[in-house]
């Protein structure tokens, strides 16, 4: 109603349970046929466990992601040409993974914020990985930082800690429209697919920080999020 447009349709979907992202994926499947752009936009930072035993930020901001892209990755290859866009951070400069104890909390006071930004270098990785794989079917991939925005992204802040950091929403951080246009850009901007599996900050190509771009850690955080999603031999959708 508030866009008018009568051919939005929503569906929900859980991030924070594998079963959620798996029932939707079958419910899209069997009913659009059409799939030409996937853009994996939620995020939140927080602690606590999901239902499937992770870490609730690294769940809902790659695991949960990652299952549902590879789920409907043969629906994007059939449609070609197709997109996936991957909102990361600029916080991924703070990431630390290792393939073995992927989606755990980490360790020390501030676990929380680490796992944020754990999850933001899975973001870009994913995205680099992905379009390493997909050469060649016209589906390419781009990770994104859409700066810092003002959405509810911090609701799960400490009490004590909101009157504090409020004052810096006000003046440092953009709307939600604005912090959307650089997401819009990768997914709609002809002539990037030269540049599939990088990073846009500002609606320009940018280079992520070192681990951002080491091609082994992308392959072994890819191997395990696949083993960790429940995907591999046996898996619900083709590998590409």
């Amino acid at each position: 109603q508030e866009t008018g447009n009568p051919e939005v349709r929503f569906m929900q979907l859980d991030l924070a349970s594998l079963r959620s992202v798996r029932a939707f994926a079958s419910a899209f499947l069997r009913q659009e046929s059409h799939l030409h752009l996937l853009i994996n936009n939620a995020g939140v930072t927080a602690g606590g466990t999901t239902e499937d035993g992770f870490s609730l930020s690294f769940q809902v901001n790659h695991l949960g992601h990652f299952l549902l892209t590879q789920l409907l990755l043969e629906r994007l290859q059939s449609c070609a040409p197709s997109r996936v866009v991957i909102v990361a951070s600029s916080a991924h400069c703070a990431g630390r993974l290792h393939p073995d104890t992927l989606g755990r909390p980490p360790p020390g006071r501030l676990s929380t914020f680490q796992d944020y930004c754990d999850s933001k270098l899975a973001n870009v990785l994913h995205a680099r990985e992905l379009a390493t794989r997909l050469q060649g079917t016209q589906v390419t991939c781009y990770a994104v930082h859409p700066g810092f925005v003002n959405t509810e992204l911090f609701r799960h802040m400490p009490l004590w800690l909101k009157p504090l950091f409020r004052p810096l929403i006000w003046l440092f951080f953009s709307e939600a429209a604005d912090g959307a246009q650089t997401s819009l850009y990768c997914a709609t901007q002809e002539g990037l697919e030269c540049f599939s599996g990088r990073y846009f900050a500002d609606c320009h190509l940018q280079e992520p920080w070192p681990a951002a771009r080491n091609d082994r850690l992308a392959r072994a955080l890819w191997e395990a999020s696949e083993r960790l999603v429940g995907l591999g031999e046996g898996r619900e959708s083709p590998s590409p």
